[in-house]
């Protein structure tokens, strides 16, 4: 209900051709993110441990809106009109409130925290674990993220699609993220978190530079780019279910938050570094690219090391 009238005021900003009041209504417009670090512990509350990651990985489909987003707003916005299309919005965004407030319960195991929320976030803050799942999750939901805002723009200036054209496969490269991370999310109940996440950062990194190669239209490039989107739904998927596995029990909620507010901040600098590292007369973005890649391979090293000391001490333990 929030989000609401603040996609309205984004539109205002646009009309008033603000760019100071577009950052400071789409600052506001982030609230909308609480519906994600509600929803993870919402929809694994209904769930026993063994089936979180695929409860986790259908929620986390919502993501799909971005793929309709970039689909159907330029058409809307051809068709309806500027303010219209912020309207419709805007409605559907009360309809989608009306139905959780009518329609959706909690879990019969959910007990209201009357104190101490706060404290939970702190505590969750000092947990290494928490910083670990936070860069991982930066990583791939962040990727994804700064893929499907920059991708209309790297479509344009690499292969000159126009604004519909790049667009549409935009909406492509998000449906292939949506679809690919419940399925992380099964495979990491049957065989782990851990294995779905490396595999997921090694594809990264071996994309990104295959991206940064510049493959021809329209099918290597599109394939190139399914490939990716795959390759980080796949990991989004394997990274909440492994919050799930990791996170002691209480303290999901205030992990979950945590760590999405990195996967939001991890697709705000990608774009930053796109732009400022393009280089016009090439036409390349190979910098940005090639520091995906880079940074996917730390990643891969930090998921790979994560989790041996907790059982090298299960062992020891063990012994003694």
């Amino acid at each position: 209900m929030a989000t609401a009238p603040l996609v309205l005021l984004v539109a205002l900003a646009g009309s008033l051709k603000s760019y100071p009041l577009l950052i400071l209504f789409g600052f506001f417009l982030g609230v909308a993110g609480t519906v994600f670090t509600a929803g993870i512990p919402f929809s694994a509350a209904w769930y026993p441990k063994a089936r979180q990651g695929f409860a986790t990985g259908i929620f986390g489909m919502g993501m799909g809106g971005t793929a309709l987003s970039a689909f159907l707003t330029p058409r809307l916005v051809t068709s309806l009109g500027y303010w219209p299309t912020h309207i419709v919005i805007a409605v559907l965004l009360l309809v989608m409130a009306a139905i959780v407030f009518f329609f959706m319960r909690e879990s019969p195991t959910w007990t209201p925290v009357t104190s101490g929320s706060f404290g939970k976030l702190i505590n969750a803050s000092k947990m290494p674990v928490t910083w670990q799942l936070c860069f991982l999750y930066g990583v791939v939901f962040g990727g994804f993220v700064s893929f499907s805002t920059y991708l209309p723009t790297y479509l344009r200036d690499i292969y000159s699609f126009d604004l519909t054209a790049a667009g549409t496969r935009t909406a492509g490269f998000a449906l292939a993220a949506v679809i690919a991370r419940p399925i992380g999310g099964i495979i990491a109940d049957r065989v782990g978190p851990k294995p779905v996440v490396l595999v997921s950062l090694a594809g990264v990194a071996v994309l990104a530079f295959l991206v940064n190669m510049q493959p021809p239209p329209e099918i290597p490039t599109g394939l190139t780019f399914l490939a990716m989107a795959a390759a980080l739904g796949f990991g989004t998927g394997g990274v909440f279910a492994w919050v799930g596995t990791q996170a002691p029990a209480g303290t999901v909620g205030a992990v979950t938050g945590v760590v999405s507010a990195a996967g939001g901040l991890g697709g705000y600098f990608p774009p930053l570094v796109m732009g400022a590292t393009y280089n016009a007369e090439q036409h390349s973005y190979a910098i940005g690219l090639l520091l995906l890649a880079a940074t996917a391979v730390v990643a891969l090293v930090l998921a790979a090391l994560m989790g041996r000391r907790s059982v090298e001490a299960k062992a020891e333990q063990a012994r003694t």
